[in-house]
């Protein structure tokens, strides 16, 4: 997607250690139309594997997933939530992945009113960079009974090998925009 590459070359920051700041239009401020198209790109690739439903992580992938989900016919979206509120009652589908920009673990918690065996889920977040966080998604959809038919990101990290954990998965794995570089300052897109 030419338009996010552009943003992220103009607005993106190398904080160092692999962390790239995109807060300007996706992480803490967003922009609608952007969001839009990325949505529309991510429905695009995906639409031939019939998703039922999305699953992305707390809370930077809702919008993108939202947006995508909306250009494939409205289907639900999904959250896996970091803290569990009082509403969600047990037995609730968890699993923990390391997070890079917070430091320490994250529980990912999803109920099972909202996972069942005959969907078809689309995992749709914000970075593909280590993968261990789409990877826990991808074990609480396994332990939902449910089908895991695509992985979608809007910026992929290529060298942090999150791609390459993901494969055994056998899914389609689709980012919008791949970083290859981000050493001395760079930000490199293929």
């Amino acid at each position: 997607m030419e338009a996010l590459k552009q943003r992220i070359l103009s607005e993106g920051q190398n904080l160092g250690r692999g962390i790239l700041k995109i807060d300007s239009f996706l992480n803490h401020q967003l922009d609608a139309l952007l969001m839009e198209a990325i949505g529309l790109e991510i429905a695009a690739r995906f639409r031939s594997t019939r998703p039922s439903r999305i699953l992305t992580a707390e809370v930077s992938g809702i919008v993108p997933a939202l947006m995508a989900a909306k250009a494939l016919d409205n289907i639900p979206v999904v959250y896996a939530r970091k803290h569990r509120p009082i509403t969600m009652k047990e037995p609730v589908y968890v699993d923990a992945a390391p997070s890079h920009t917070k430091g320490g673990e994250v529980m990912l918690m999803v109920s099972p009113e909202f996972l069942f065996p005959d969907d078809r889920i689309l995992i749709v977040d914000d970075f593909l960079a280590s993968g261990q966080t789409i990877d826990a998604l991808g074990r609480i959809v396994q332990s939902s009974g449910a089908t895991l038919v695509g992985i979608s990101a809007v910026v992929e990290k290529i060298f942090e090998g999150g791609r390459e954990l993901l494969q055994p998965w056998n899914v389609p794995i689709e980012s919008m925009a791949i970083i290859t570089d981000m050493s001395d300052g760079k930000i490199v897109l293929a």
